[in-house]
């Protein structure tokens, strides 16, 4: 395992992780689409913005806690959905998902998960558990989904909106971890190249449950990650409208959440439709190069729907303070995907555990900078550029 008291930062975590896991599947979680432009202007969105400083304001006692839902998480942000998580670590979701709960904050199960919904529950009860959702053109199997998560009481479904079109990864052609996979050469060398991972993670599934499936699959798409190319395969729902969503909103008893929203008016739409939260999203710059980054259209978002529902930021969140950011534009909460897979791929739970305190570590200093002892006396006044909010 890593030595986790050396990684003093989220950038110490991706190197370790980048060290220990087979290149494809490192590049899988850390690169973006096409030329990377998204990925990177996420993380210069975020530097770009200078906040002011607020001493001698008596900041001894500080809760970085909020209400989401009606229920207090400890800190303003959550796990992302993330399907790679399980190839990070062995059952790398259930040790994500226990890193989450003890840390008092919400956990997004992914669709592709290789840890289904009905094992989470079991091995992590006290887990605030959302259920993300790909829609798909065989609707009848998105709402067998859909069904078993409500039943098993789930707070959230999170429905995604940004699947349809595909995704332009040309990383993962390369690297030989084309979806779904299929066994070639290139990848074959690269995790032969990783001992460590493969005793780590492979052998421990071949040992107990043999190879990953998709494990929230309805049982004629499951497969393992080896014969994808060979069996049926759910597609996009590429007519899908919000009128979908409505009928989810219908079917749906809990919390409704759509995520990929980048405009007003699609924010307006989701709300209109029954959604009682928006994930403000470019799929951490996986889906859309030339998407906005999510903290430049983040105010657009929070002025169209901000006193109507829950606004979520997800994409770039690296720092505390870039959540602090976030927070000051007027989302109530964040998402974490890629700094929390890190840490999973660097000791599972404790890996885990370790990117969410030195995310919270980061966010009290930067409170204690602007002169805030609990979120709501975080706002626009914290900006050095009061005439831009930036």
């Amino acid at each position: 395992m890593t030595k986790l008291d050396r990684c003093y930062n989220i950038f110490d975590l991706r190197e370790a992780a980048k060290r220990r896991l087979p290149k494809g599947i490192f590049e899988y979680v850390d690169k973006g689409t096409e030329d990377g432009i998204s990925l990177e202007e996420n993380r210069a969105a975020f530097q770009r913005i200078k906040l002011r400083t607020r001493f001698l304001n008596d900041w001894s006692k500080r809760d970085l806690g909020t209400e989401i839902f009606g229920k207090r998480i400890e800190l303003p942000f959550g796990i992302a959905p993330t399907g790679s998580s399980g190839l990070m670590w062995y059952q790398g979701e259930i040790e994500l998902a226990r890193a989450a709960a003890a840390a008092g904050i919400p956990f997004t199960l992914a669709t592709g998960a290789l840890t289904s919904m009905e094992e989470l529950t079991r091995e992590v009860p006290d887990a605030r558990k959302w259920f993300q959702l790909y829609p798909w053109a065989d609707e009848e199997g998105s709402y067998e989904m859909v069904t078993r998560a409500r039943d098993l009481g789930w707070e959230a479904l999170v429905v995604t909106i940004d699947g349809a079109p595909g995704r332009g990864r040309e990383h993962n052609e390369r690297n030989g971890y084309s979806f779904p996979f299929r066994p070639n050469v290139t990848a074959a060398v690269d995790m032969a190249m990783h001992p460590g991972w493969l005793w780590r993670v492979m052998r421990k599934y071949l040992m107990n449950e043999g190879l990953p499936t998709n494990a929230n699959f309805p049982e004629r798409y499951r497969h393992t990650i080896l014969d994808g190319k060979t069996r049926v395969r759910p597609k996009a729902f590429q007519a899908m409208t919000w009128e979908h969503i409505r009928k989810f909103r219908d079917f749906w008893p809990r919390k409704l959440i759509v995520k990929s929203i980048l405009s007003g008016d699609q924010a307006r739409a989701a709300v209109d439709a029954g959604a009682d939260g928006v994930v403000v999203s470019n799929h951490g710059g996986r889906a859309f190069d030339s998407a906005v980054a999510t903290i430049d259209i983040l105010p657009e978002i929070v002025e169209a729907v901000g006193d109507r529902c829950t606004v979520i930021l997800d994409s770039g969140i690296r720092r505390g303070s870039d959540i602090v950011k976030a927070l000051a534009l007027g989302a109530k909460m964040v998402l974490v995907g890629r700094a929390t897979l890190y840490g999973t791929a660097c000791g599972g739970q404790a890996g885990a555990a370790r990117a969410i305190k030195i995310l919270s570590d980061e966010m009290e200093r930067t409170f204690g900078y602007v002169g805030a002892r609990r979120i709501s006396e975080i706002g626009p006044h914290i900006f050095a550029r009061r005439d831009s909010g930036m």
